[in-house]
Protein backbone atom coordinates (compact mmCIF):
# COMPACT_ATOMS: atom_id res chain seq x y z
CA UNK A 1 0.00 0.00 0.00
CA UNK A 2 2.87 2.53 0.60
CA UNK A 3 4.17 2.17 -2.76
CA UNK A 4 0.87 2.63 -4.30
CA UNK A 5 0.37 5.55 -2.42
CA UNK A 6 3.60 6.77 -2.79
CA UNK A 7 3.62 6.18 -7.07
CA UNK A 8 0.59 8.08 -6.96
CA UNK A 9 2.34 10.89 -5.42
CA UNK A 10 5.01 10.57 -7.90
CA UNK A 11 2.56 10.54 -11.03
CA UNK A 12 0.92 13.64 -9.85
CA UNK A 13 4.40 15.44 -9.20
CA UNK A 14 4.97 14.83 -12.49
CA UNK A 15 2.45 15.40 -14.24
CA UNK A 16 1.95 19.10 -12.37
CA UNK A 17 5.78 19.37 -13.58
CA UNK A 18 4.97 19.09 -16.73
CA UNK A 19 2.06 21.12 -17.06
CA UNK A 20 3.92 23.86 -15.09
CA UNK A 21 7.20 23.52 -17.61
CA UNK A 22 4.67 23.61 -20.54
CA UNK A 23 2.45 27.06 -18.77
CA UNK A 24 5.99 28.96 -17.97
CA UNK A 25 6.23 29.12 -21.80
CA UNK A 26 3.65 31.54 -21.23
CA UNK A 27 5.54 33.95 -19.62
CA UNK A 28 8.03 34.79 -22.76
CA UNK A 29 5.27 35.31 -24.78
CA UNK A 30 3.54 37.41 -22.58
CA UNK A 31 7.13 39.25 -22.70
CA UNK A 32 7.93 39.25 -26.45
CA UNK A 33 3.88 40.09 -27.17
CA UNK A 34 3.56 43.06 -25.08
CA UNK A 35 7.26 44.39 -26.17
CA UNK A 36 5.77 43.91 -29.80
CA UNK A 37 2.06 45.55 -28.68
CA UNK A 38 3.81 48.33 -26.92
CA UNK A 39 6.34 49.14 -30.03
CA UNK A 40 3.46 48.77 -32.40
CA UNK A 41 1.65 51.34 -30.53
CA UNK A 42 3.73 53.79 -29.66
CA UNK A 43 5.81 53.52 -32.76
CA UNK A 44 3.77 52.85 -35.64
CA UNK A 45 0.64 54.08 -33.76
CA UNK A 46 -0.84 50.81 -34.61
CA UNK A 47 -3.23 48.77 -31.81
CA UNK A 48 -4.27 44.87 -31.55
CA UNK A 49 -7.04 44.19 -29.74
CA UNK A 50 -6.30 40.11 -30.31
CA UNK A 51 -2.65 40.87 -29.78
CA UNK A 52 -3.36 42.62 -26.04
CA UNK A 53 -5.89 39.86 -25.39
CA UNK A 54 -3.62 37.21 -26.27
CA UNK A 55 -1.32 38.44 -23.47
CA UNK A 56 -4.04 38.41 -20.67
CA UNK A 57 -4.95 34.75 -21.94
CA UNK A 58 -1.60 33.94 -21.90
CA UNK A 59 -1.05 35.26 -18.12
CA UNK A 60 -4.01 33.52 -17.28
CA UNK A 61 -2.75 30.39 -18.50
CA UNK A 62 0.64 31.22 -16.76
CA UNK A 63 -0.83 31.74 -13.61
CA UNK A 64 -3.58 28.90 -13.18
CA UNK A 65 -1.95 26.24 -14.79
CA UNK A 66 1.87 26.56 -12.96
CA UNK A 67 0.09 26.96 -9.79
CA UNK A 68 -0.07 23.52 -8.83
CA UNK A 69 3.25 23.40 -9.77
CA UNK A 70 4.49 26.16 -7.57
CA UNK A 71 2.52 24.56 -4.70
CA UNK A 72 5.05 21.31 -5.32
CA UNK A 73 8.00 23.39 -5.21
CA UNK A 74 6.67 24.80 -2.16
CA UNK A 75 7.03 28.21 -3.61
CA UNK A 76 3.40 30.12 -2.42
CA UNK A 77 3.40 32.24 0.37
CA UNK A 78 2.94 30.84 4.11
CA UNK A 79 3.03 32.05 7.69
CA UNK A 80 6.45 30.58 8.17
CA UNK A 81 7.18 31.91 11.56
CA UNK A 82 6.66 28.11 13.06
CA UNK A 83 6.93 26.38 9.95
CA UNK A 84 10.29 27.25 9.05
CA UNK A 85 11.70 26.27 12.35
CA UNK A 86 9.96 22.10 12.49
CA UNK A 87 10.99 19.39 12.44
CA UNK A 88 10.09 17.12 9.54
CA UNK A 89 6.80 15.10 11.15
CA UNK A 90 5.92 18.37 12.44
CA UNK A 91 5.78 20.22 9.12
CA UNK A 92 4.60 17.03 7.52
CA UNK A 93 1.55 17.40 10.00
CA UNK A 94 0.90 20.99 9.20
CA UNK A 95 1.08 19.94 5.14
CA UNK A 96 -0.95 17.13 5.87
CA UNK A 97 -4.41 19.67 7.85
CA UNK A 98 -3.36 22.39 5.21
CA UNK A 99 -4.26 20.18 2.82
CA UNK A 100 -7.11 18.10 4.02
CA UNK A 101 -9.03 20.96 6.19
CA UNK A 102 -8.06 24.28 3.95
CA UNK A 103 -6.95 23.11 0.31
CA UNK A 104 -8.80 20.30 -0.87
CA UNK A 105 -12.09 21.97 -0.04
CA UNK A 106 -11.28 24.98 -1.53
CA UNK A 107 -10.17 23.24 -4.52
CA UNK A 108 -13.40 21.20 -4.19
CA UNK A 109 -15.71 24.18 -3.90
CA UNK A 110 -14.07 26.17 -6.56
CA UNK A 111 -14.36 23.21 -9.17
CA UNK A 112 -17.97 23.03 -7.97
CA UNK A 113 -18.76 26.89 -8.91
CA UNK A 114 -17.16 27.27 -11.76
CA UNK A 115 -17.88 24.15 -13.91
CA UNK A 116 -21.28 25.55 -14.48
CA UNK A 117 -20.22 28.99 -14.89
CA UNK A 118 -17.83 27.55 -18.05
CA UNK A 119 -20.30 25.13 -19.27
CA UNK A 120 -22.55 27.88 -19.81
CA UNK A 121 -20.00 29.53 -21.92
CA UNK A 122 -19.31 26.61 -23.66
CA UNK A 123 -22.67 26.35 -24.77
CA UNK A 124 -22.46 29.71 -26.44
CA UNK A 125 -18.88 29.43 -27.44
CA UNK A 126 -18.48 33.02 -25.80
CA UNK A 127 -16.22 35.12 -27.50
CA UNK A 128 -14.81 38.62 -26.63
CA UNK A 129 -17.19 41.57 -26.31
CA UNK A 130 -14.46 43.44 -28.48
CA UNK A 131 -15.36 43.22 -32.36
CA UNK A 132 -11.91 42.54 -32.93
CA UNK A 133 -11.14 40.43 -30.25
CA UNK A 134 -10.39 36.63 -29.91
CA UNK A 135 -13.37 34.32 -30.18
CA UNK A 136 -11.92 32.41 -27.29
CA UNK A 137 -13.47 33.63 -23.62
CA UNK A 138 -14.56 30.45 -23.14
CA UNK A 139 -11.32 28.23 -23.55
CA UNK A 140 -10.10 31.16 -20.85
CA UNK A 141 -12.71 30.55 -18.66
CA UNK A 142 -12.00 26.58 -18.87
CA UNK A 143 -8.80 27.39 -16.83
CA UNK A 144 -10.96 28.14 -14.00
CA UNK A 145 -11.56 24.24 -12.91
CA UNK A 146 -8.49 23.48 -14.74
CA UNK A 147 -6.53 25.27 -11.64
CA UNK A 148 -8.77 23.67 -9.21
CA UNK A 149 -8.16 19.92 -10.53
CA UNK A 150 -4.13 20.74 -11.03
CA UNK A 151 -4.17 22.25 -7.22
CA UNK A 152 -6.74 19.39 -5.83
CA UNK A 153 -4.63 16.66 -7.01
CA UNK A 154 -1.34 18.39 -5.95
CA UNK A 155 -2.88 18.69 -2.67
CA UNK A 156 -3.51 14.98 -2.61
CA UNK A 157 -0.02 14.65 -3.27
CA UNK A 158 0.97 16.78 -0.25
CA UNK A 159 -1.40 14.60 1.95
CA UNK A 160 0.11 11.19 0.72
CA UNK A 161 3.66 12.27 1.20
CA UNK A 162 2.75 13.86 4.65
CA UNK A 163 1.00 10.84 5.80
CA UNK A 164 3.41 8.84 4.86
CA UNK A 165 6.05 10.87 6.67
CA UNK A 166 3.76 10.79 9.57
CA UNK A 167 3.19 6.92 9.27
CA UNK A 168 6.81 5.88 8.46
CA UNK A 169 9.19 4.95 12.05
CA UNK A 170 9.99 7.82 14.25
CA UNK A 171 13.58 9.14 13.93
CA UNK A 172 15.26 9.45 17.31
CA UNK A 173 17.08 12.57 18.05
CA UNK A 174 20.65 11.90 17.57
CA UNK A 175 22.96 12.42 20.65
Amino acid sequence: MRTTAQQIADTIDRVTAAIGRAAAWCCVYVVLVEFGVVCMRYALGIGSIKLQESVIYAHAGLFTLAAAWTLQADGHVRVDVFYAQAKPRTRALIDLIGALVFLLPFAVVLAALSVPYVARSWAILEGSREASGLPLVYLLKTLIPLFALLVGLQGVAQAIRAALLLSGPRQQPSR
